[in-house]
């Protein structure tokens, strides 16, 4: 049994119509991983599809992977590949239910997007965005999650 100690959101950083094979393709033919790169992918539509178990580490961010579970939206770049947070509503709103309920089972685990657990450069305790290994998931995930109010009609 695994011990989670975080439940990292990511964006694919590809455009928001990719199909999640042409994603999984691209870690096994492009980087060689055996393992995909997350947990759960959510669709345009607020589908979130399960692509690996949970009990097993996935690809998400190098050094964190044995703790971790690791859940991706569709998107995250503009069509120049410059990060924006391009989430539908229904993907916000399937993936604030889906870290409701994983940190429900995962009481312990800290909730945060990948770019935060970039090395902290400078040592200041802060990871500043000169330090930033990437910008994924394109978005504030502990700033949103503060502010984010469930559309109760997207639920119906």
């Amino acid at each position: 049994m695994r011990t989670i100690k975080y439940i990292v959101v990511h964006c694919t950083a590809t455009p928001p119509e990719t199909p999640i094979d042409s994603i999984k393709n691209y870690w096994k033919n492009n980087l060689g991983w055996k393992n995909p790169g997350y947990h759960y992918i959510i669709k345009r539509n607020g589908d979130i599809v399960s692509i690996f178990p949970e009990e097993k580490p996935s690809n998400g961010v190098k050094g964190h992977n044995q703790n971790s579970i690791h859940i991706s939206y569709i998107g995250g770049v503009d069509k120049e590949g410059k990060p924006i947070d391009n989430r539908t509503d229904a993907q916000k709103h399937s993936m604030f239910n889906k870290l409701v309920a994983l940190s429900e089972k995962y009481p312990g685990a800290t909730i945060l997007g990948h770019r935060d657990l970039s090395p902290d450069k400078d040592g200041d305790g802060i990871i500043e965005t000169s330090e930033w290994v990437k910008h994924c998931p394109s978005f504030d995930v502990k700033e949103w999650l503060k502010n984010y109010t469930p559309d109760l009609d997207l639920a119906a």
